[in-house]
């Protein structure tokens, strides 16, 4: 039978690869801006440096230099290879499927979280929650406030870790197929959320509005239902 000690081991290891990683992002997103806010300037003279937006448009960046859109296929790689070592340490980590989609949340979770404080930390950025920020580029930029990818963030934390915890019990969370499904359907609705308006952010405009509702469905969509598997678990 496994120890609690084995089963805090694995949860240290996740933390302390996710606090790491998350610092080593903000710091990343430092150097980041080093380069592209020059670049901001030539188009956008009065911008604030301190936000985000407006970004360059795909021809704005050729206009500048074909250096500029190599850079940004670069981005584009690391934002993959970022995902893929998070994916990584989990299978690591991972006993069985379950297990590894848990350790992968939990440890998602923390890194974006540790990020946002770190840019805080380096930055002084946010300058509050509601500050719009750009979340991936792949395959589209993804853009919302702050608060939006904390609060998913720590739905994962806490779904990641209770399913840890409960498969280190020998207590399995069983997830069926219509379950699952419509996990995915919330998470497919935020990101939706996220991505509303990317037509207007490739093209340079400032995000306007942030449909909170959407994002809201989502949350309550995937909570709802993994909550509802929880309760089938215990039940059973």
């Amino acid at each position: 039978m496994r120890s609690k000690f084995d089963f805090a081991r694995t949860v240290a290891g996740l933390v302390l690869f996710s606090i790491a990683f998350g610092y080593v992002e903000g710091a990343v997103v430092v150097y980041l801006r080093s380069v592209y806010l020059p670049l901001r300037m030539h188009f956008y003279p009065g911008a604030l440096t301190s936000e985000v937006f407006p970004l360059l448009s795909l021809d704005q960046l050729r206009a500048l230099g074909p250096e500029n859109t190599l850079l940004l296929s670069i981005e584009y790689a690391r934002e993959l290879a970022t995902l893929l070592m998070l994916a990584g340490v989990a299978t690591v980590a991972a006993r069985n499927v379950r297990h590894g989609v848990a350790a992968f949340l939990f440890c998602f979770g923390i890194w974006d979280v540790v990020f946002y404080f770190s840019l805080k930390l380096l930055l002084d950025w946010p300058a509050s929650l509601f500050a719009w920020d750009i979340l991936f580029l792949v395959p589209v930029p993804w853009v919302g406030p702050v608060l939006a990818p904390m609060l998913v963030s720590i739905s994962m934390i806490a779904a990641g870790l209770l399913v840890l915890w409960r498969e280190h019990n020998n207590d399995p969370v069983h997830i069926n197929a219509m379950r699952w499904s419509l996990i995915i359907l919330g998470g497919t609705v935020i990101v939706a959320a996220f991505v509303w308006d990317f037509h207007n952010t490739l093209k340079g405009a400032a995000p306007a509005t942030f449909h909170w509702e959407v994002f809201a469905l989502g949350e309550a969509i995937g909570l709802l239902a993994f909550t509802a598997a929880l309760r089938r678990s215990a039940a059973a």
